[in-house]
């Protein structure tokens, strides 16, 4: 960052480390293709525009702005100074040009959104300022800014009204199942637009180690110096990578009902960004810019997005991805994987050069 960065757009406290700016990026930077893709789908799904349209006429956006001030304390150079400094720099950073009010508010549950149907505003926790250092924080007020800067908050907005109101949502003229479908597409596309906030955060903060340090606390707590980020993200691996194709769907039930990917996860996809040649062009300069995001096409955002789930398909360590990659490939005796990859519970005959399957395998775990 230039020495004179602090006279532009009243940014007046940056750290005294350098860190780059970026002079209009377009959130296509940072932006998960699976978040692009998730959000295509969710506007596609039936029903979803007949909700958005409801819930936007009867959730004005002062009633928000209304609660937070009531109820919470807004960051200002008079409240939490620090981090409205954070908020502006964060701003300065990805070139948000409007700042969104930022509110600090009493939760013991560390946890921090952005929301706001007209407006983006950003809440957080007094539980998440009590475990963040200041680098941790700063990549969390980046990962916020993303959310802002990527337009996110209205869809955040609309799931955060569908779960809280999901009993009194009769007035809606849709089926419950309907409903649920949209809360569950919903979910789908914000566990995936995490990781492009996360990558955003780490645009801001140019510190990952304080990035994991922060994904850490969030799963651990407050003991850090009992954890090591190496072996956190050898839970990913192995989170990924293990049991049969039993544990795969159990993973699949665990994570519907979630708004967040698991940390692990957040923590190893990020990793994996940060060595990427994509980060690397965004640090040099090279990088989409708003001014640009017109010209763009649908259809190169869902090519991108393709590309993207046929790689996590190929690579994945996954059981079920694996089988999912087998059967694109046209692999042979694939019932025979399946039966195997549910626990080896078949006696079928045993393939050329196979000892008998009576019973299954130690390995296997049946």
């Amino acid at each position: 960052m230039s020495d004179d960065g602090h006279q532009h757009n009243g940014h007046e406290h940056v750290p005294s480390r350098q860190r780059r700016r970026f002079p209009g990026i377009s959130s296509r930077a940072y932006e998960h293709p699976a978040d692009r893709s998730a959000l295509v789908a969710l506007r596609k799904l039936s029903g979803f525009d007949t909700v958005f349209k409801a819930l936007s006429g009867l959730l004005p956006e002062r009633s928000l702005r209304l609660l937070f001030l009531s109820d919470s304390v807004r960051v200002s150079d008079q409240q939490f100074a620090y981090l409205n400094d954070m908020l502006r720099d964060a701003c300065y950073i990805l070139d948000l040009e409007k700042v969104p009010p930022m509110y600090v508010t009493q939760d013991p549950q560390p946890n921090a959104m952005c929301i706001g149907l007209d407006e983006p505003i950003i809440v957080v926790t007094t539980g998440l300022v009590d475990l963040l250092d200041e680098e941790e924080m700063r990549a969390v007020v980046g990962h916020e800014v993303g959310h802002a800067l990527s337009g996110h908050s209205v869809y955040r907005t609309i799931l955060l009204f569908l779960t809280s109101l999901a009993l009194r949502v009769a007035w809606i003229p849709l089926g419950n199942l309907a409903i649920m479908a949209i809360v569950t597409a919903l979910r789908e596309w914000f566990r995936k637009s995490e990781l492009s906030a996360d990558r955003a955060g780490l645009l801001v903060g140019q510190d990952l180690k304080a990035s994991m340090r922060g994904l850490m606390k969030l799963a651990g707590g407050h003991n850090l110096h009992e954890m090591n980020v190496d072996a956190f993200l050898k839970q990913a691996e192995e989170y990924e990578a293990g049991g049969d194709l039993r544990d795969s769907v159990l993973k699949i039930l665990n994570v519907l009902p979630r708004t967040h990917p698991f940390t692990t996860i957040r923590a190893a996809e990020l990793k994996k960004w940060s060595e990427s040649r994509d980060y690397q062009r965004i640090m040099d300069g090279h990088y989409p810019r708003r001014s640009e995001d017109k010209d763009t096409s649908v259809s190169d955002s869902f090519r991108e997005s393709a590309a993207s789930y046929a790689s996590n398909v190929k690579n994945s360590k996954d059981p079920l991805m694996k089988l999912v990659n087998d059967i694109a490939g046209g692999a042979g005796d694939l019932g025979g994987r399946v039966r195997r990859g549910f626990g080896g519970f078949s006696s079928s005959a045993p393939r050329d050069g196979e000892p008998p399957r009576d019973t299954p395998r130690d390995d296997e775990g049946g």
